[in-house]
């Protein structure tokens, strides 16, 4: 058995798991592939905006492919084993695509954004060209929120992971990338700024979000600024 070392000192990333599966789903399961599995795809589900993981990224992720082989070397089996449990037990969601390739498995977590692109898929408002079916996963994803807040605010408490849920829930990715940019550049690394930049958007329209002037006159109001200084 290789020995953890343990985690390091300084800021790390952390990956939100709803409390809800530990009190309602974690005690009830027995079999150690689909708990691999679960906590796998919870954890690229947050790492990527995509809402659909298809089966063949899933079995050509590597971290994925290392962990199962611990309990078989049949690791396509194994995944299989894993998926279907999940979704019998009603953490994810599975939808099989025919396409002119072949049959596309899609995997959704069961919550309320993945419930919503599972219905999309099926009434054929997405194919599986947006989640890329039968390729690899991206070795370098577009961050969601909670990468950017870690790489440019800091540690995360619970109170601004559950704001930031939120905001992702509401805002599109590039929006959201868009945001943090600019409160880069401005040098006011708060997420109340980040968060009134935001809303801006959703009122003002993204472009005309922009920094302060020469003037130095920043985009907001000074009611918005009020709520920054906090």
């Amino acid at each position: 058995m290789e020995k953890f070392s343990g985690f390091p000192a300084g800021e790390l990333r952390f990956t939100a798991v709803p409390d809800l599966f530990f009190a309602r789903v974690l005690p009830h399961i027995d079999s150690l592939a689909e708990l691999k599995v679960i906590l796998h795809f919870i954890w690229v589900h947050y790492r990527q905006t995509r809402q659909a993981i298809s089966f063949n990224e899933l079995l050509a992720d590597e971290t994925l492919v290392q962990s199962l082989a611990v309990i078989d070397d049949d690791v396509e089996s194994v995944l299989r084993q894993g998926l279907a449990q999940a979704a019998a037990r009603g953490v994810l969601l599975h939808l099989r695509l025919e396409t002119e390739d072949g049959p596309h498995d899609l995997y959704f977590l069961n919550s309320e954004r993945g419930r919503q692109a599972y219905s999309r898929f099926s009434a054929g408002e997405m194919g599986v060209v947006a989640v890329g079916g039968a390729e690899p996963a991206p070795t370098a994803p577009r961050p969601n929120i909670f990468e950017l807040y870690e790489d440019n605010i800091g540690l995360i408490s619970p109170i601004i992971a559950d704001e930031l849920k939120d905001a992702e829930a509401t805002y599109p990715p590039e929006w959201i990338e868009d945001a943090f940019k600019i409160a880069v550049e401005n040098n006011v690394r708060k997420w109340s700024y980040i968060r009134a930049i935001l809303e801006r958007m959703a009122t003002a329209g993204r472009g005309d979000i922009k920094k302060p002037d020469e003037a130095g006159k920043s985009w907001y109001t000074d009611e918005e600024s009020q709520l920054i200084q906090r």
